[in-house]
């Protein structure tokens, strides 16, 4: 998931749509209330608003708006990737609106989303709004302000893009919770095992070579132990080899290019991976290869598939995102950011993790 689909590392983000959509990163909005700061520049009615131990507030009129149709889409994707940057984008807003809730225009715009316009949510308290299904549908917009074309995923509506009223929304969900409880005993050995391997490979290569890449190693690990952990499989000793990392790499560029920013020249990459999507057919033998495997993996998760009414092959293509989009996004990008600080943190720290960690692993 590249740099610019990390979240803000100071700005707790979430969208919701003015209109009828919402999701993860947009959410459309039955009712929406919201608090924002003290003085918006444009006030409303007063309206008392009771909530369970805190002092009451007003209902106060969301500010900001989307400008022309087309044109402000556009304006402000540009601001958002280059005239700005991600970060400046949202905290210029905040300041103009005296605001941290406001209306705004979120990339991809036009022609890939058929609708920008979300209500950015960036502070605590206006943030479990969006848990409340009877406020927001989450329906089509995992990745933002647009689906990608469900031809990357097998034609099906994988499970992160069904609103929870939905019929298959709690059968998949029930399938994947059965596959963490069966396969919760071998979660640990399968981490030690894997990342045990990724420091030995990482020093065997300093010591040949002066030099190693932790990127390369990290990816295979992380997919190692995501697919042994979850399937009782080791995608070395497959047909797959050690391809599946940029197999997955390059097939999670089609769906998230729309709101990534790769370094190109800024009109070649605005044409490229901006305006329009790019065709799923050039990862189309890519994406069966990793289907496959997981397909001749998870032959005991397909039967429990089967006895919840949902049909194996829909059942494989959601563990398939579930394995490589979301976790191993975690594994890819989150994982080393977080051994990142903690290498940082100092020796007390490591000492403190140390002495928690063992003695959770032990009383368990």
């Amino acid at each position: 998931m590249a740099a610019s689909s990390l979240p803000f590392t100071s700005l707790h983000l979430q969208f919701v749509s003015p209109n009828t959509k919402s999701s993860t990163t947009r959410l459309s909005s039955r009712r929406i209330r919201a608090s924002v700061s003290e003085k918006p520049p444009v006030p409303g009615p007063a309206v008392a608003v009771p909530a369970k131990g805190e002092t009451k507030l007003p209902l106060k009129k969301i500010p900001g708006n989307y400008g022309v149709p087309i044109v402000g889409p556009f304006k402000d994707r540009l601001d958002y990737f280059y005239n700005q940057g991600r970060d400046e984008f949202f905290k210029s807003k905040i300041q103009k609106y005296n605001s941290t809730v406001f209306r705004t225009n979120m990339p991809p715009g036009p022609f890939i989303s058929q609708d920008p316009k979300v209500v950015a949510l960036l502070d605590g308290k206006s943030f479990p709004v969006l848990f409340d299904v009877t406020k927001v549908e989450k329906k089509d917009l995992f990745t933002g302000t647009y689906m990608p074309s469900t031809d990357l995923t097998g034609g099906y509506r994988i499970l992160s893009y069904l609103d929870p009223s939905e019929p298959k929304h709690a059968r998949l969900k029930q399938l994947l919770f059965f596959l963490l409880k069966s396969r919760r005993d071998h979660v640990i050995p399968e981490f030690q095992a894997s990342y045990s391997e990724l420091f030995e490979t990482l020093e065997k290569e300093v010591a040949e070579k002066g030099k190693s890449s932790f990127q390369t190693a990290n990816d295979q690990a992380g997919f190692n132990f995501l697919c042994r952990a979850f399937f009782g499989s080791n995608p070395p000793d497959a047909k797959l080899g050690t391809d599946g990392p940029s197999l997955i790499s390059k097939w999670v560029l089609f769906q998230l290019g729309p709101v990534l920013k790769l370094g190109l020249p800024k009109y070649v990459e605005e044409l490229l991976i901006h305006t329009f999507p790019l065709p799923p057919a050039l990862v189309k033998k890519d994406y069966q290869r990793l289907y496959d495997f997981f397909y001749e993996s998870s032959g005991s998760i397909q039967d429990e598939a089967e006895k919840l009414g949902i049909s194996r092959e829909e059942a494989c293509h959601n563990l398939l995102f579930a394995t490589c989009f979301n976790s191993f996004g975690g594994m890819k990008i989150f994982f080393p950011n977080m051994l990142k600080w903690i290498g940082r943190a100092g020796i007390k720290l490591h000492n403190r993790l140390a002495t928690e960690i063992r003695s959770a692993i032990r009383s368990n």
